[in-house]
């Protein structure tokens, strides 16, 4: 479900006018929903959807292709993100006043981008309209957690569940944008920001574009470090081993909602502290520990130190 290289970086920012917003362009997790999409296309109509998956995976793109191969007018597109526009009587004032209105071409279309920020009033009234405007207007939600959407909306659209590849292919996927940009990297420096980003490739490609220089990616010196900068740092003293450095870092920089995200990211790279299976295996149950001990202590980041000095045992 990523990108052709020649325009990797530039999808990410494609408009309802563009020649870049291509189904062509968009490599299908497998052949069965890429026959689903090219149907779709080729009858010029869609369902309602629901696309689901992490953040940075394609779902938003992949809404755009769609409307933008099926011929939808752009003056028939609304776009809300969700997790600013979540009310319910924003939600049907704004969708109804638009769909209500006869359509340029084939329907309407509402994209709703981080439809799980809805409340549940919200979704209830958006369900009224999708019923309400079925024959005239078609709705696509983008959410990361579809279990946050009520039953009545899920029986209202097609799910297509968006999933990510393991972190070798999405490696390859960054390294290829980045030979096809002819930009230097080494595989060492590359790692760190696919272990930082993973497995959020638009964040990725974000993250890489800042740290290129005369075509060279490197890594960020400190004092020019941004947002999102020291988590590169981080994993570099992780591979080297300074663990407590990298504590040091971390609860100097982290603030306290990324915590839980930086104990998955933990978990997601216990081979950083040991290459063998038995302590990788001991590395996920410290990780495990820290988890449960995270819902219930009130400073999390005294947690999240302790379980950095019992990793830190591990590591030889």
């Amino acid at each position: 479900f990523f990108f052709k290289q020649k325009t990797a970086y530039e999808i990410y920012q494609c408009d309802w006018s563009s020649d870049v917003c291509s189904s062509d362009l968009y490599v299908f997790r497998d052949e069965n929903q890429k026959k689903l999409i090219n149907t779709w296309i080729k009858e010029k109509s869609i369902p309602h959807l629901l696309l689901s998956g992490s953040p940075g995976v394609g779902k938003t793109t992949l809404a755009k292709i769609l409307l933008n191969e099926i011929g939808v007018e752009e003056y028939d597109i609304l776009e809300i993100n969700a997790s600013r526009t979540n009310g319910v009587e924003e939600v049907r004032d704004l969708i109804t006043n638009f769909v209500s209105m006869i359509p340029f071409g084939p329907f309407k279309a509402v994209m709703l981008d981080e439809a799980d920020y809805l409340s549940h009033n919200a979704q209830a009234a958006l369900r009224g309209v999708m019923e309400e405007y079925h024959e005239t207007a078609r709705f696509i939600l983008t959410c990361n957690l579809p279990q946050k959407i009520m039953p009545a909306i899920h029986s209202r659209c097609q799910t297509f569940h968006i999933q990510t590849v393991d972190q070798t292919e999405f490696t390859a996927r960054i390294a290829t944008i980045l030979i096809s940009e002819e930009t230097e990297f080494d595989l060492d420096v590359l790692d760190t920001f696919v272990k930082v980003t993973y497995p959020d490739l638009r964040k990725c490609i974000n993250l890489v574009q800042q740290n290129v220089q005369d075509k060279k990616l490197i890594n960020p010196n400190k004092e020019d470090a941004g947002q999102g900068d020291w988590k590169v740092a981080m994993v570099n003293l992780f591979k080297e081993r300074k663990i407590l450095e990298a504590r040091k870092l971390i609860c100097s920089s982290a603030r306290p909602e990324e915590i839980g995200g930086i104990i998955r990211w933990l978990y997601d790279n216990a081979d950083l502290f040991g290459k063998d299976d038995e302590t990788i295996d001991q590395a996920i149950l410290i990780i495990k520990q820290g988890l449960i001990d995270h819902s219930i202590i009130i400073d999390p980041e005294i947690n999240l130190s302790a379980i950095l000095i019992k990793l830190s045992r591990l590591v030889k």
